[in-house]
């Protein structure tokens, strides 16, 4: 399947929002039969099913490969994959082509968007598959959580090889970022099975979940462990804390628990972490997403000289 169009973003966001899918499936049917107000079609992406057999789920993954892939066959390419590609793929595709315009900033890369669950709404399979217990919070109650470490074990034995069969990808560059739930998720595979990625990105990490569940994997781990081979990227908005203004956080300090996590791993002295860390003054839960993916990508796929 080629060409992954806005309809697919659309459909999603619908989803989450509560809407029915019938509107737009009727909406899609008229624009082709008349040929007007057809769904804005991203070219040269592709849509590959990629199904969980465990969960008898199926996911989406949404590909995007670099300009020079044709022209270059024997060149491989490290990979980004991204949580929550439904709005975060063609965010993070933009941004790549962007920077790049006047001269290399940004590394070539093959960019992959890991879907939500077909048949689930979003934030259904998100609170589902991006969390590591049960023990939700309270605004979500009813929602099913804790199914991080069966989702973690599509992405390897089913995702990854997927991708790494199909493309030149070098599958010693792998990069993971989530944000929000997908920054948790990302935390929770550095800390069973780190080696899985190269590097992680971990943007606004929800590390408040569960009462700070993740500090304790962190601390668990440590116990255990004399090295942590990764590099890894944070980033916070400045104002995912409390303060005075509508726009800050009313409850939990994800700045706070950002430097927190920072402060443990350095302690460690890992020999094999490499750790950046940044608060993006004047950004939110919501607003901060496109300017922290892009200090991201300039952080962990800088262009080689």
């Amino acid at each position: 399947m080629r060409g992954l169009g806005l309809a697919t973003i659309l459909v999603a966001t619908s989803l989450i929002a509560g809407c029915g899918e019938r509107a737009d499936a009727q909406t899609t049917a008229h624009a082709a039969a008349t040929g007007e107000g057809a769904p804005y079609v991203l070219t040269g992406t592709q849509v590959w099913s990629v199904p969980d057999p465990a969960s008898g789920r199926d996911y989406q993954v949404f590909v995007s490969l670099p300009a020079s892939y044709e022209t270059q066959p024997n060149r491989r390419y490290p990979v980004l994959y991204v949580t929550d590609a439904d709005y975060a793929f063609p965010i993070i595709r933009q941004i790549a082509r962007r920077v790049n315009l006047e001269g290399p900033v940004i590394e070539e890369f093959i960019l992959v968007g890991l879907s939500y669950a077909k048949g689930d709404g979003g934030a259904d399979s998100r609170r589902r598959d991006y969390t590591p217990t049960p023990n939700g919070p309270r605004n979500s109650a009813g929602s099913v959580h804790g199914g991080g470490a069966e989702y973690q074990t599509y992405l390897k034995t089913q995702a990854l090889p997927f991708v790494e069969q199909k493309f030149r990808s070098d599958p010693a560059r792998r990069v993971l970022l989530g944000h929000s739930y997908g920054g948790l998720l990302g935390a929770q595979i550095m800390f069973t099975d780190p080696t899985m990625f190269s590097s992680y990105v971990l943007g606004s990490p929800s590390f408040w979940y569960d009462k700070r569940h993740m500090m304790k994997v962190e601390a668990d781990y440590a116990r255990t462990h004399r090295d942590l081979p990764a590099e890894v990227f944070m980033y916070v908005g400045g104002f995912e804390g409390p303060g005075p203004t509508a726009r800050h956080s009313t409850d939990a300090d994800m700045v706070g628990d950002m430097h927190t996590m920072e402060r443990a791993l350095k302690s460690r002295a890992y020999p094999g972490l490499s750790i950046q860390s940044t608060v993006l003054e004047n950004e939110d839960h919501l607003t901060v997403a496109p300017v922290g993916f892009t200090r991201a990508l300039m952080a962990v796929l800088p262009a080689r000289p």
